[in-house]
């Protein structure tokens, strides 16, 4: 039967979501949700010393790929051992999580290992819904997800029909604290729908570096930073390189004490059918006299005491 390897943290969620987590024999090292998937074995690594700044990280990524080479390390032998009939990976993003090139460069080395390798490459939520029914026609379970998409798209539509004659404030996203860059990809398309003004990046293109001239003359009403990678904890610990700047205390949102964190490592960074979950955060950020999900705290929180 199935023997399924997947290389990001989305793909495993799909799998699992659609029923499949029994199939699921190995796993990337950023694999952690369902928490059950955390007892396979890790088939990656990062080269990438996590625990440094964001500008440490930044420039340590920058480095490796000036010289063309991965932010990832596969274990062969560990494919080797598993037998995979298939490995799950993305061609969206060379930093964020093993990309299939990283995988056809593993695989390339024992011959006989002939799995199927499925790339998704998410960029809009289209794009989302696309993979999750690609992975349910890949491993014959069209049905059920079908019936999973569907319980998405109503959970998004009931915030896009709440939101409609909302008040849409300016809204700004920040993916990364230093050097400082806007949200990309899905990111201004949830902003939309849960009721906000996206300012900075666009949908379906990748994160774009932002001038921080750019956010100051903006002005957004509410700031929302959510870097890839991590969670509300170590955005909290990163944030003084943004606020330390002097405009920063002239923003609107920051005297409005409307300046907030969000876990951009578990729900706003990954692909997978918690980014509905994104959604949902959003919603509740942006319009708290309608929405509440109880995410907060642990989705988000406010930054203002802070700051």
């Amino acid at each position: 039967m199935y023997r399924i390897i997947s290389l990001i943290p989305s793909s495993t969620e799909i799998v699992c979501a659609l029923g499949l987590e029994r199939y699921l024999v190995g796993r990337s090292h950023e694999c952690d949700y369902p928490l059950s998937v955390k007892e396979l074995p890790i088939c990656t690594k990062s080269k990438i010393d996590v625990d440094g700044s964001s500008n440490e990280i930044d420039a340590s990524i920058k480095n490796i790929l000036k010289n063309a080479l991965s932010v990832y390390d596969v274990y062969i032998d560990k494919l080797k051992e598993l037998k995979p009939t298939h490995i799950l990976t993305q061609s969206q993003c060379e930093v964020c999580a093993v990309s299939e090139k990283d995988v056809e460069e593993a695989l390339y080395i024992f011959t006989e290992l002939k799995p199927k390798v499925i790339s998704l490459a998410p960029s809009s939520l289209k794009n989302i819904y696309n993979d999750i029914e690609s992975v349910a026609a890949t491993f014959g379970v069209e049905d059920r997800g079908r019936r999973f998409l569907l319980s998405l798209q109503e959970r998004v539509k009931n915030i896009e029909i709440s939101a409609r004659n909302t008040y849409r404030p300016k809204i700004g996203c920040i993916e990364w604290i230093d050097p400082l860059m806007a949200a990309g990809n899905w990111v201004p398309e949830l902003v939309e729908l849960a009721g906000g003004t996206n300012l900075f990046g666009k949908v379906g293109k990748h994160s774009p570096w932002l001038n921080s001239e750019e956010l100051w003359k903006e002005d957004p009403e509410i700031v929302i930073v959510m870097p890839c990678g991590f969670n509300i904890e170590r955005t909290i610990q990163e944030i003084s390189a943004l606020t330390k700047r002097k405009e920063w205390s002239n923003l609107t949102a920051v005297r409005n004490n409307t300046v907030y964190a969000v876990d951009g490592n578990q729900y706003f960074n990954r692909p997978g059918p918690r980014i509905i979950d994104s959604l949902e955060i959003l919603a509740e950020i942006i319009h708290p006299e309608i929405f509440n999900f109880g995410y907060k705290e642990n989705g988000w929180r406010i930054l203002a005491p802070l700051i």
